[in-house]
C-alpha cells in the first residue's frame, strides 16, 4: 500500500526539536474552510503569550487566489478567530484556531457557513437545540486505493467488520485510537469511535453539542484526523460513495433535539418537526451536501442502508429510511430523531442551520429564508 513519503522521515529527529523549550511564546494554527467547501489549510503565527479567550487572539489574512476563494488581483482575504482549542501536536500552551473567512470587503466568503449559522442558532436559544453527528469516514493509500485492500483484488463481503476485531476485520485501528485521544487533548466533544460496515471504513461521533459549536466541533475534528493520517502516511476520505458495488457508502447521520422533545411528551414535537421535514425534503437533500445533491445521490439509493434521494421516509429504528425515531424514544416518548440522510463531506454548519429553520423557526418552501431584510 502507498504511503507518503513525509511519513517515512525520522520522527525521532523531529521529536528532538520539538522538545526544545519555547520561553513565553505560543504558536496558533489557524484554521480555515477553503473555496472547495471541503478542504481545510492551516498555517502558524506566534503570539507573545498564551490566550485565553477568543478575543485575544488577533485576526490575520490569507492569500485567496491560492485556496480557490479569490482572483490573484484582489487576493487578501481575512482569517476572523472563531474558536479555540488545544494543540494535540504541538502540545500547550499551544492553540488550535478555526476561523470564518471575509472578502476584502469584510463579507463571508461564499464558503463561510458559519456565519449565517451562527445568526440562526442565536435566534432560538431559549430552545437549546442539541446535536450529536456521527461523522463516517474511509482510509486510503495515497495512492487512493483502500488501506488494508488487497492491491489487485478486493476483501472479503460485508458482514464481519462493523465493531469488528483482529487484523483481519479491523484495518488502521491505529489511526482511530491516535486521532481519539488527540480530539479528548484537544477538548472537542468528541463521545465515541467504532469501525463500519465496509472494510477501511470507521466512524467517530461527536456531541451532544449545542448549537453553533456542533459546527465548530466537527471542523476541528476532521481537521485533527487530517492530521493524524499524515503523521501515520495515509489519507482520510469523507466521500460519501468511495468504492462503487456493493459497499456501504459514507454519511455523516445528524442527531437533533430541542428543549421541548427531550421533555415528557416530547414525541409530539418530534413528530410534528418530522412532519414539517417531509414537506421540505429536496430543501435540505440541496443543504447536505457541498454538491447540492450529486454526491448524495451516488449514495442514497435506497441500499446498503440509505433511504431513496427522492423519497422521504421515517420510522423507528428503521436504518433504509431518512429520519429514524430510536427504539427507546418511541418507548419513552421524548428524546430526539436521526436525520440519516447529510452525506460524510456535509458542512455540519448548514446542516444543523437547515434543520433549525425547519423544525424550529418553521420555514417552509424550498428556499431558505433571509431574517436580515
Amino acid at each position: 500500500m502507498a504511503t507518503s513519503t513525509s511519513s517515512k522521515l525520522s520522527k525521532d529527529v523531529k521529536q528532538h526539536y520539538m522538545d526544545l523549550p519555547q520561553g513565553d511564546k505560543v504558536q496558533a494554527m489557524y484554521i480555515w474552510i477553503d473555496g472547495s467547501g471541503e478542504g481545510l489549510r492551516c498555517k502558524t503565527r506566534t503570539l507573545d503569550s498564551e490566550p485565553k479567550t477568543i478575543e485575544e487572539l488577533p485576526e490575520w489574512n490569507f492569500d485567496g487566489s491560492s485556496t480557490y476563494q479569490s482572483e490573484g488581483s484582489n487576493s487578501d482575504m481575512f482569517l476572523i478567530p472563531a474558536a479555540m482549542f488545544r494543540d494535540p501536536f504541538r502540545r500547550d500552551p499551544n492553540k488550535l484556531v478555526l476561523c470564518e473567512v471575509l472578502k476584502y470587503n469584510r463579507k463571508p466568503a461564499e464558503t463561510n457557513l458559519r456565519n449565517t449559522c451562527k445568526q440562526i442558532m442565536s435566534m432560538v436559544d431559549n430552545n437549546h437545540p442539541w446535536f450529536g453527528m456521527e461523522q463516517e469516514y474511509t482510509l486510503l493509500g495515497t495512492d487512493g486505493h483502500p488501506f488494508g485492500w488487497p492491491s489487485n483484488g478486493f476483501p472479503g463481503p460485508q458482514g464481519p467488520y462493523y465493531c469488528g476485531v483482529g487484523a483481519d476485520k479491523a484495518y488502521g485501528r491505529d489511526v482511530v485510537e491516535a486521532h481519539y485521544r488527540a480530539c479528548l487533548y484537544a477538548g472537542v466533544d468528541i463521545c465515541g469511535t467504532n469501525a463500519e460496515v465496509m472494510p477501511a471504513q470507521w466512524e467517530f461521533q461527536v456531541g451532544p453539542t449545542e448549537g453553533i459549536n456542533m459546527g465548530d466541533h466537527l471542523w476541528v475534528a476532521r481537521f485533527i484526523l487530517h492530521r493524524v493520517c499524515e503523521d501515520f502516511g495515509v489519507v482520510v476520505s469523507f466521500d460519501p460513495k468511495p468504492i462503487t458495488g456493493n459497499w456501504n457508502g459514507a454519511g455523516c447521520h445528524t442527531n437533533f433535539s430541542t428543549k421541548e422533545m427531550r421533555e415528557d411528551g416530547g414525541l409530539k414535537i418530534i413528530e410534528e418537526s418530522i412532519d414539517r421535514l417531509a414537506k421540505r425534503h429536496q430543501y435540505h437533500i440541496r443543504a447536505y451536501d457541498p454538491k447540492g445533491g450529486l454526491d448524495n445521490a451516488r449514495r442514497l439509493t435506497g441500499r446498503h442502508e440509505t433511504s431513496s434521494i427522492d423519497e422521504f421516509s421515517a420510522g423507528v429504528a428503521n436504518r433504509g429510511a431518512s429520519i429514524r425515531i430510536p427504539r427507546a424514544v418511541g418507548q419513552d416518548k421524548k428524546g430526539y430523531f436521526e436525520d440519516r440522510r447529510p452525506s460524510a463531506n456535509c458542512d455540519p454548519y448548514i446542516v444543523t442551520e437547515a434543520l433549525v429553520r425547519t423544525c424550529l423557526l418553521k420555514e417552509e418552501g424550498e428556499e431558505p429564508r433571509d431574517y436580515r431584510k
